[in-house]
């Protein structure tokens, strides 16, 4: 894939982090949106699938906390597991991206997508369960949140991030990752 220069990859982060605080207002006139659709996940990923896992990274952490400082949503108290799980899932976007090479976009795009929400959801689940949680937090409990409650969002995510970034790309907005060869 062609480079972005650090300027472009700044301003698309700084929209990611803009959209962590404005999807999740538009989400929560829904009674408990927020943890079914997860909305602040979807510009972290698409931040850590554009941009690399440095911004993804820089938007998992500053997204969640700027949402909860100008929002109040997250609350505090759900604010650091949150921010791990988060910043995890933009930091394995961009790696995977940069690791997995198949020869089609839609194969490269979905494999660093789901491995990137297994491994947020992993660490999150751990840290909340060895940090934050002190032995009050099960298996079931782990797998009801991250997976059952969250069902709609993951099936979401899976629809719609990868159609966006292929649109960005159609659009010349952001590079082609396998651009054509004219013979």
């Amino acid at each position: 894939m062609a480079t972005m220069t650090t300027v472009k990859k700044s301003i698309i982060t700084a929209v990611c982090i803009a959209l962590c605080v404005v999807l999740p207002m538009a989400f929560h006139a829904i009674p408990n949106a927020g943890s079914v659709y997860c909305p602040m996940h979807i510009p972290v990923l698409l931040c850590g699938l554009i941009c690399g896992p440095q911004y993804g990274l820089l938007c998992g952490l500053a997204g969640p906390a700027l949402s909860t400082l100008f929002t109040g949503m997250p609350p505090v108290a759900y604010l650091p597991p949150m921010m791990i799980e988060i910043a995890v899932y933009g930091t394995l976007c961009g790696l995977m991206m940069k690791v997995v090479h198949t020869k089609n976009l839609y194969a490269d795009l979905y494999v660093s997508l789901i491995i990137a929400m297994l491994g947020g959801r992993i660490v999150g689940g751990l840290a909340k369960a060895l940090i934050f949680a002190g032995g009050e937090y099960s298996m079931a409990t782990w797998a009801t949140g991250y997976f059952v409650t969250s069902l709609p969002g993951i099936i979401v995510h899976l629809v719609l991030i990868p159609s966006i970034v292929v649109a960005l790309m159609r659009a010349m907005l952001i590079p082609e990752r396998y651009p054509k060869v004219d013979s």
